[in-house]
């Protein structure tokens, strides 16, 4: 493997930092209103934490790009067990937010042990499935042991209860797996069973029955479970080609809740419109094309898989949660990446995109 290294790819930095300044300013328009009363009772408060976390993260990627990506499939196995470990403390000791206790607490400062769990994932399976590629053609011997290394901290996670967060693992282990060479045969027989299980999983909780219903009609519910669709659709409606203007959104005024969280993107377009709508969205998918491409073209199987990995984690939640705020999948609580408020989640995510950059700096030209 050659380790002369070349420039990190520009485009995956712009892309990355566009949709990061765009964020910041979005979660303090959209959370302005929020802030300015008690307890926070200062307008700027989610976005001075938003912009903290964002140094941070940013931080993060620049140490991530400059640490050559092989030294993580050495620390990919202790990192797995201790995202493990966090997740299991976290259902003895950690602090429940709307109905799922999926946050470690120490003072004023919280972590998400699912987002730390998504990124060892990927660190430890792109390990296995590199060391292990001649197998995963095999039922038992490959594809099972492939599949038990997600579905590990997946169990967890829905133990907090946080389906969000296990989708999107989940997934992304998926298209790794897939794309290591498993057979499509193993994967339809897989999936029925799978299919049958999130059946199984959204029946146990009447919650995740309501969710259901209410995506398929919020009208039928438009006060309780079909409330978010309802005003977020609101949101984006008027909106139109241009938008209503930055900073005024009529649904932010306590209509849609928490609209700097998961529901970010409609403020987005009910603000900056279809435009500024598909702006966010071209960025992403420039982001998913130089991804893809760094994927492609790395020097080894574990770069290709950990950056595939890292590049698919991020296009699932943000079809997911764009899916979610338009109307097309039920919601799950997904941020949208690099918009919505959130530091574990943002942190994580910058992260990330520095591990991927340092794989483009090796990657064939």
């Amino acid at each position: 493997m050659s380790k002369v290294r070349s420039a990190p790819d520009f485009m995956i930095i712009f892309a990355t930092l566009f949709l990061l300044g765009i964020g910041i300013v979005m979660v303090y328009s959209a959370s302005a209103i929020v802030a300015q009363k008690p307890p926070f009772s200062d307008p700027y408060f989610f976005a001075k934490r938003q912009l903290i976390f964002a140094l941070l993260g940013i931080t993060s990627m620049y140490i991530t790009m400059n640490i050559d990506y092989w030294v993580w499939k050495q620390w990919a196995k202790p990192g797995f067990y201790v995202s493990i470990g966090l997740l299991i403390l976290v259902l003895v000791i950690g602090i429940e937010v709307n109905g799922s206790k999926s946050w470690l607490g120490f003072g004023a400062f919280g972590i998400q042990p699912g987002e730390f769990a998504k990124l060892g994932v990927v660190a430890f399976l792109a390990r296995w499935l590199s060391d292990n590629q001649k197998q995963i053609v095999l039922f038992r011997k490959g594809l099972m042991p492939a599949l038990a290394i997600p579905l590990v901290c997946f169990a967890l996670i829905m133990l907090q209860p946080d389906l969000g967060t296990g989708t999107v693992l989940m997934g992304t282990a998926v298209v790794m797996i897939f794309a290591s060479g498993a057979r499509i045969s193993h994967f339809v027989g897989l999936g029925m069973i799978g299919v049958a299980g999130f059946i199984g999983l959204v029946l146990s909780a009447p919650y995740r029955i309501k969710r259901i219903t209410s995506f398929l009609d919020p009208w039928s519910d438009p006060l309780n479970t079909g409330y978010q669709i309802i005003q977020s659709l609101y949101a984006i409606g008027p909106g139109g080609l241009l938008g209503l203007g930055l900073g005024q959104s009529r649904q932010k005024h306590l209509y849609l809740p928490e609209p700097y969280n998961d529901f970010i993107f409609s403020i987005v377009a009910e603000e900056l419109g279809f435009i500024g709508g598909t702006l966010i969205l071209l960025l992403f998918l420039l982001l998913l094309w130089r991804g893809m491409r760094t994927a492609i073209t790395a020097p080894d199987l574990f770069g290709s898989l950990l950056a595939l990995g890292i590049i698919g984690m991020i296009a699932i939640q943000v079809v997911i949660n764009i899916g979610v705020v338009t109307g097309m999948f039920p919601v799950t609580g997904i941020t949208l990446p690099f918009l919505s408020y959130g530091g574990s989640s943002l942190t994580l995510m910058l992260t990330g995109v520095g591990v991927l950059l340092n794989i483009s700096r090796f990657s064939r030209s």
